[in-house]
């Protein structure tokens, strides 16, 4: 985009200012009514640059022009939901921070709706009694309002258990360096690893995680064999996390490929324990297949194939 400066006037000039304005910044009457980007414009844009931490400049170009629009949302001014690019903004930030000081935990209110927002939105949902389809609507959003005198002003408890999540961008490159095939061996457990698989193609277009049934891809790096209940007796042995109870995924799944002889490797991992028909839920599903995800990301970040 051609940058908006000092001496243009028009639609554009008086976007930036109706922007700047409502983010509090003060410009003067004169330049707002004649759509005119004087000194007082300049020095707003100025100010803003410095708070968002951006190159110093008094003139909009494409990058102060996407934190502006970016800085400019509200909750409420769109739906929020997961998908590839990621929506950001300071109404996804107000959503995670409302979200983490309710006891939700997203991870760091970073301004962009991933996975892990998602999955805290959903629990969120079912937790009021919501439709828990992770997608935050106008119902959503007024469930969040009635309880501002709960979180509005409140530190974001950004804590999401023993286990560590990966940021976006490290797991994003995993993702894209390894193939990995995930396999369900029941309904319980054919949903979680199709929501692995939702996940990492929302955290990335060039993901190598592919669901399969007995056909495994020839370039798979690892195979990841989910199922509801223990190994049968009479089962060849392999390598086998019982996910109840572990306390250290990502070094469990790190020993288990780096103990691996063949390629590809093949790991079982077991909901025994944590998954019981009748009572798990679509949350839990969500919850699981994120930790699973962050798991394997944490686990292969520093392997090499």
């Amino acid at each position: 985009m051609e940058p908006i400066k000092q001496g243009m006037r028009g639609p554009a000039v008086e976007d930036v200012q109706t922007r700047l304005t409502s983010l509090g910044y003060t410009i003067d009457a004169g330049e707002t009514a004649a759509k005119d980007f004087g000194p007082s414009t300049a020095a707003a844009v100025g100010a803003f640059c410095a708070d968002c931490d951006l190159e110093p400049s008094e003139q909009i170009d494409v990058t102060s022009w996407s934190a502006l629009v970016d800085a400019s949302y509200r909750l409420g001014d769109r739906t929020l939901y997961l998908r590839v690019p990621n929506f950001h903004g300071a109404d996804v930030h107000a959503l995670q921070h409302a979200l983490n000081t309710l006891g939700f935990a997203c991870g760091p209110d970073d301004g962009y709706f991933g996975p892990h927002t998602e999955a805290a939105l959903r629990e969120f949902q079912e937790n009021v009694g919501l439709f828990a389809d992770g997608m935050a609507f106008q119902d959503t959003f007024n469930y969040i309002a009635r309880l501002h005198h709960v979180w509005e002003g409140k530190a974001s408890v950004a804590e999401v258990g023993d286990e560590a999540r990966m940021g976006f961008a490290r797991a994003a490159t995993v993702l894209e360096n390894w193939n990995i095939a995930i396999c369900g061996v029941d309904a319980i457990a054919r949903n979680v690893a199709s929501r692995i698989w939702n996940i990492a193609t929302a955290t990335t277009e060039n993901s190598g995680v592919v669901l399969c049934d007995d056909c495994i891809p020839e370039d798979a790096d690892l195979v990841v064999e989910i199922a509801s209940d223990e190994l049968p007796e009479d089962a060849e042995p392999r390598a086998t996390i019982s996910l109840a109870g572990c306390q250290n995924l990502p070094l469990r799944i790190k020993t288990a490929v780096a103990a691996a002889t063949h390629k590809p490797a093949v790991l079982r991992i077991e909901l025994t324990g944590i998954s019981t028909y009748g009572t798990f839920t679509s949350s839990d599903a969500q919850t699981l297949a994120v930790r699973l995800l962050d798991g394997l990301c944490d686990a292969l970040s520093d392997e090499v194939r």
